[in-house]
């Protein structure tokens, strides 16, 4: 955003000088230090902050001097070469709602005054600022779903009227002349992403501004899932037709080391920036150990210390990485950077982003997890996954659909999978009864003509998956597995939701059987096209489990890949290593992103007679290949260090 081919790069800023009070404690020496070390390592934005206590004391009065004080902030970034995202009703910060002392109880949404307060207090900051050429975006609010209701997080909050505040916010900064890109600030928690309403619906506020924003802090029990969910949800959000910023992600020294807070940011990074984010902002630029005793740090102290530099200024291992990171941006055309096509798309059920009468609101987070391991699993079967929303329809463009461990989804998106099938698509469902025991089972249309079989579910009983791994054997070649090879799977889920579904082959043909002699994976000639159907609820299992990945579903998305037709497509013959080939104008690029632990030598693979070229510098020291050619004919191994990432060149790719 900052030029045609360069997209914001930067952090979330307070200053070590006073943290979210820096304004009334505004140390001018230090803030350019502190700008200026950002600057030295290829950064070039901030996200910065208003603090709404101290900026409007008064419902009818602005501090002046605070603005005039940061005005002279927004001197230092253009002096220092930066640009910065003012953001607003900052009153939410780091564990703790900070409220103008005279707002009292009324709410941010509903209250007609108070409404009228904050836009006009929008309105009036964006009057004063907008002029400044260091302004390249602005943003309403600092995660607005929590200050408007702690305990909540949103969940108490009403849609048609968070739009309604939205909207008003949004027209308050093109009143005050803001003409730079705006968007709400609202972490993009939505249901749409979560499966959880919490009012802030991303359909609802995309199209009123120019950018989304999510931010994404997980505490999760697997590698593959810490550090493949940003990327993932960027995908999510990619629907919306806006650029996706990932607006804050971050770790705490308090929590990690520095060794892996650095592969962590690397990991976001690249994952996030190979899937179709265009903007970075980490939380945050500095530690701030001195303000051990002021609040929210005070009562919670991790807080202090996820700067990408330390209480003395002084860089972090996250920011040398950011700084890596840079210098591969400053090489690649991101504006014009895209996947090569892969002919593959994730089905996501409008249940993930509607609440139907009498459906449970918990099946949306089922839906989501089983989503994200499916999406992890083709990530390991180097297989790029277009995402595609069922609530936007399906677009026939795939020769491969995936649908998984799925319990419900509406008879028109059976309808027109069943089209997509006919004419010639590979069509892939999984079983899964649901976590819950109201209305166990699958809620599906036409099951037994689909996927040619009989179902023998007993009325009000799951059949349950005694065994603690599914043992499968195949039965048939499929894809490139051959006949009589053994694939297993752990079991887990609930006492519902850990269970098959039992079926009589009529017109499909059984591919896999699991110990018992019971069918696992069946397909069903349709047309041109075919329904593969797995009768256990793998994705759905793997979900459950701490440490799975990477777990053997990857083969198996890898062989409904060579079925549908997809083999030519760049692969690292390693589940740990993902490979995914890129078109930047007019360059083919390859990346390499190992999630092992430990170094390791991966075979390559390249479609279309690529041979490797330069690698683009990024914060490897491992030795580059001279002119290596990884492709159909051959296969060259590839040093990666631990959760190490390497950039490539390709040269003599041919459609």
């Amino acid at each position: 955003m900052t030029t045609p081919s360069r997209p914001w790069l930067g952090v979330n800023f307070w200053s070590r000088a006073g943290g979210p009070r820096m304004w009334t404690q505004y140390d001018d020496a230090i803030v350019r230090e502190e700008l200026l070390t950002l600057r030295r390592h290829g950064l070039d934005t901030t996200r910065t902050f208003l603090f709404w206590p101290d900026f409007m004391p008064a419902p009818d009065a602005l501090d002046e001097e605070l603005y005039r004080r940061y005005r002279d902030f927004l001197d230092l970034h253009e002096e220092v070469g930066l640009q910065t995202i003012p953001t607003f009703l900052v009153g939410h910060m780091s564990g703790e709602n900070f409220s103008p002392s005279w707002r009292g109880d009324r709410s941010l949404y509903r209250d007609p005054w108070l409404l009228g307060r904050q836009a006009w207090y929008i309105r009036e900051s964006t009057r004063r600022l907008q002029d400044h050429t260091a302004i390249t975006g602005w943003l309403l609010s600092n995660e607005m779903p929590i200050f408007g209701d702690p305990e909540g997080r949103g969940s108490a909050a009403d849609r048609d009227v968070v739009s309604a505040w939205a909207e008003i916010m949004t027209q308050a900064v093109r009143a005050g002349g803001g003409h730079q890109p705006v968007s709400t600030g609202d972490g993009a928690w939505g249901i749409e992403v979560t499966g959880r309403d919490n009012g802030f619906r991303v359909r609802d506020l995309a199209p009123m501004g120019d950018f989304v924003g999510p931010h994404v802090y997980r505490m999760e029990n697997d590698q593959s899932r810490e550090l493949l969910t940003a990327a993932f949800i960027g995908q999510l959000l990619a629907f919306t037709g806006k650029p996706v910023v990932l607006e804050e992600f971050g770790v705490t020294s308090a929590y990690v080391s520095a060794e892996q807070a650095a592969q962590y940011y690397r990991q976001v990074l690249h994952s996030t920036l190979i899937t179709g984010t265009r903007g970075w902002l980490a939380w945050n630029n500095t530690d701030y150990g001195d303000l051990w005793d002021q609040d929210p740090y005070r009562h919670h102290a991790f807080e202090l210390y996820f700067g990408v530099t330390d209480s003395r200024g002084r860089p972090k291992s996250t920011l040398r990485e950011l700084a890596a990171f840079s210098a591969v941006l400053d090489q690649v055309d991101t504006a014009a950077l895209a996947p090569a096509r892969s002919g593959a798309a994730l089905v996501v059920p409008t249940f993930l982003e509607h609440h139907y009468p009498m459906t449970p609101a918990g099946d949306g987070a089922v839906i989501f997890d089983a989503l994200r391991q499916a999406w992890i699993a083709a990530w390991e079967a180097d297989l790029p996954l277009t995402i595609e929303r069922a609530a936007d329809g399906l677009s026939g463009e795939h020769d491969l659909y995936l649908v998984p461990s799925v319990k419900h989804l509406l008879t028109t998106t059976w309808q027109r999978l069943r089209e997509l099938a006919e004419a010639g698509a590979t069509v892939y469902v999984s079983y899964c009864a649901g976590e819950g025991g109201w209305q166990r089972g699958p809620w599906w249309y036409e099951m037994n003509e689909m996927f040619g079989i009989e179902h023998q579910l007993r009325y009000g009983l799951a059949e349950p998956i005694e065994d603690d791994a599914v043992t499968v054997r195949t039965v048939r070649p499929f894809g490139e597995i051959p006949a009589g090879r053994t694939l297993s799977f752990r079991s887990a889920g609930t006492e519902h939701s850990r269970s098959y579904l039992p079926v009589r082959p009529t017109d499909a043909e059984v591919l896999w059987e699991d110990d018992h002699g019971r069918p696992v994976l069946l397909r069903n000639a349709v047309g041109a096209g075919q329904f593969i159907l797995g009768t256990y609820p793998m994705e759905h299992m793997a979900s459950r489990l701490s440490g799975v990945n990477p777990e053997h579903t990857w083969q198996l998305y890898d062989a409904l890949a060579t079925e549908a037709g997809l083999s030519n497509r760049a692969r690292a013959h390693d589940p740990r290593v993902h490979a995914r080939q890129m078109a930047a104008g007019t360059d083919q690029l390859l990346w390499l992103t190992s999630q092992s632990p430990e170094p390791v030598d991966v075979q390559i693979s390249l479609p279309n007679g690529a041979s490797l070229g330069a690698e683009i510098a990024t914060n490897t020291g491992a030795e580059v290949p001279q002119e290596t050619t990884i492709g159909e004919d051959a296969a060259e191994a590839v040093a990666l260090e631990p959760f190490g990432v390497r950039v490539f060149r390709l040269h003599g790719t041919r459609e």
